[in-house]
């Protein structure tokens, strides 16, 4: 039997399926993101829980006229199997694939990109502000999951709407979660929204009348009755909702699974004249038993994370993370200082912190999607003689630059920086690159910045930033490292002092992070070829260990740099300084990412691909080498 699904070829194809139908349309897009992202990985959970809300989207507006604006975007697939792209689901997430967020080079449907959090509203406010100013008369919706509403720039975005337009629809996907779990007061805000029986009372109230009323007369009359008195029910003695203090309509919760429901509050919003918020219940991983149980683990999942035809877990046995060996070594550093604490803006699961957590539930701080107020509340606390150790992928941590400039740095706080995906973080693509972080870090005064090029070499970079006095940032990569067991107690680690692997004489390669054991191949190949090469192990950006690098380049032919991070301004960049103000002119060879944003892929075929490899190293060093063998041979000859 044909699906409905395979009939889907744009948004109005949707609008052809007649509403009983729809529930079945929906139950065939579950299928299909679970069956799909068993073997391409991607974010299960959001996607599952907004089945339903997306078809009623559909099914009320006219993409591309009209705009929906995704808060992050992680939970555009469903938008996707709708707008043209069904017949290339299965390669969402893969090398020249769909990719897993909104992309507006992608299709003329995905509105804007995105791929970090809180950015939706007031983007959507821009546009809604735009064609007010064009007169234009298409409908923008933004759709806000509540972990959004943890994030400053969400209340910067609420505190201009009315101000700025007199039409936009904000849709609040409340589901409790971002990855973990939603922290703080606007949390239980809602929470207490949705519970609140007077309320509960009043909505079954307001869908009778809607009953009673037929047409658009009717709808407007039931919804302005709710409106009135919502308020007052809602929060004990405030005189009304947060939202309609800023400036916006409320309406809701409704039910986010519940489609004739959805398609006609949303019909009512497409005609409303004012600002206006609708408050959604929805059930992330909804459909997915397995999902449901395990919220955290299938909010996004790798590859073979679980077997759809079995409906059960498969299993693994990769070695630990970076991620969990960060999290077992401050573990260690809180049992030893009482001074330790461990902060993280929503992701206790992508850090591993909720190892920790546990273990010093009074030392953890989750302060939600809110990178700017974890760095000024690590600041505060670093103030009173605590150590602050922030956990913050190296993508997330651009957008608390301010603070790192102005009230870390400049007051030379004791606060860590603990870079997790420092470097390429795969499938997820250009907003989840940590390419950045040495040159928008390096350039600021008082910070050392170091690179962990294993598992324990991790540790104890820790434990030196433990007994550090200011600021410091630690860069580490996803997944799994090569492999290399942890000493029990972790040692400190000389700052700005390099490692020197492997000595030689005409070759110097420095293998920043990561990329060591890459350098090490490197070097292998050379000798193969009759070249002595030296490696070294850099550990620290900034300060640079420029005796050992200038030591080793005095003697050299070549000095080649290898780092996980773009060469604008980066490690490369560094080195070059170092030795330009020493006077030495040894060429240097810099390997690392272009000047541009890395599209999604496997890390592996993206490093071959852009010529972070062994081979290209090789062939890009091999020249000067020769040369001075020629070189070397001429004056040989002059000689004799």
């Amino acid at each position: 039997m044909a699906r409905l699904l395979d009939s889907i070829n744009s948004p109005a194809d949707v609008k052809k399926i007649p509403l009983e139908q729809l529930p079945t349309l929906a139950q065939e897009i579950r299928e299909e993101l679970i069956s799909v992202l068993a073997k391409t990985g991607g974010h299960l959970g959001p996607n599952l829980g907004v089945v339903e809300l997306t078809i009623a989207l559909h099914t009320v507006f006219e993409t591309p006229t009209d705009s929906f604006v995704f808060d992050v975007s992680h939970q555009a697939y469903v938008h996707k199997l709708l707008t043209g792209r069904r017949d290339r689901f299965h390669t969402i997430r893969q090398a020249d694939g769909l990719n897993g967020f909104m992309l507006r080079t992608e299709s003329e449907h995905d509105s804007y990109g995105a791929g970090h959090a809180g950015t939706a509203l007031s983007a959507a406010l821009g546009m809604a502000t735009a064609r007010d100013l064009q007169g234009g008369s298409e409908h923008v919706v933004a759709l806000c999951g509540d972990a959004a509403f943890t994030c400053g720039i969400t209340y910067e975005a609420l505190n201009n709407i009315s101000s700025h337009t007199k039409r936009l629809i904000v849709i609040l996907n409340d589901n409790e979660w971002s990855i973990d779990k939603n922290v703080g007061a606007i949390a239980k805000y809602l929470t207490n929204i949705v519970t609140n029986p007077n309320y509960e009372s009043l909505h079954r109230s307001m869908a009778k009348l809607v009953e009673r009323f037929t047409g658009e007369t009717g709808k407007q009359l039931a919804l302005s009755a709710e409106g009135v008195v919502k308020g007052l029910l809602s929060t004990g003695h405030r005189p009304s909702l947060i939202f309609e203090e800023m400036g916006l309509s409320y309406y809701g919760p409704i039910d986010g699974h519940d489609l004739p429901t959805l398609i006609k509050t949303l019909d009512f919003a497409k005609h409303h004249e004012t600002p206006l918020l609708l408050h959604v219940i929805t059930q992330k991983s909804k459909g997915f038993e397995i999902g449901m149980s395990k919220q955290k683990k299938y909010h996004g999942v790798g590859p073979g994370t679980y077997d759809p035809e079995k409906n059960v877990e498969t299993t693994s046995s990769a070695p630990k993370t970076y991620s969990q060996v960060f999290a077992e070594t401050m573990i260690k550093l809180a049992d030893m200082n009482s001074k330790v604490v461990a902060i993280t803006g929503a992701m206790p699961n992508g850090t591993a912190l909720d190892l920790f957590q546990p273990k010093h539930p009074d030392k953890y701080f989750d302060v939600g999607i809110a990178e700017e107020h974890a760095v000024l509340f690590a600041c505060g606390m670093a103030t009173k003689g605590y150590k602050p150790f922030c956990a913050i992928y190296s993508t997330f941590l651009q957008r608390a630059f301010d603070q790192i400039v102005h009230d870390v740095c400049l007051q030379n706080l004791n606060v860590v920086f603990c870079m997790d995906r420092g470097g390429l973080s795969g499938d997820d693509g250009p907003t989840h690159h940590g390419l950045f972080d040495i040159s928008y870090l390096r350039c600021i005064p008082n910070l050392v910045h170091m690179c962990a090029s294993n598992e324990d070499e991790l540790a104890d970079m820790l434990f030196t930033a433990l007994h550090h006095d200011g600021p410091i940032a630690i860069r580490y990569p996803r997944g799994n490292g090569p492999g290399v067991a942890l000493k029990p107690k972790p040692a400190l680690i000389p700052i700005g002092k390099a490692e020197v692997v492997k000595h030689g004489t005409q070759a110097v390669i420095l293998g920043l992070g990561a990329l060591l054991p890459m350098a090490m191949e490197v070097a292998k190949e050379l000798e193969a070829k009759g070249f002595s090469t030296a490696v070294i192990n850099p550990r620290s950006v900034k300060p640079l260990d420029g005796d050992t690098i200038s030591f080793f380049a005095r003697s050299a032919d070549v000095v080649v740099t290898m780092e996980d991070h773009v060469l604008p301004g980066g490690f490369g960049s560094a080195v070059l300084e170092e030795l330009q103000a020493r006077g030495l002119q040894t060429p240097v060879v810099r390997i690392g990412w272009p000047d541009g944003f890395i599209e999604h892929g496997k890390p592996d075929a993206l490093r071959a691909k852009y010529g972070i490899s062994v081979s290209n190293t090789v062939e890009k060093t091999l020249p000067y080498l020769k040369k001075a063998v020629a070189a070397t041979k001429a004056e040989a000859k002059v000689v004799a």
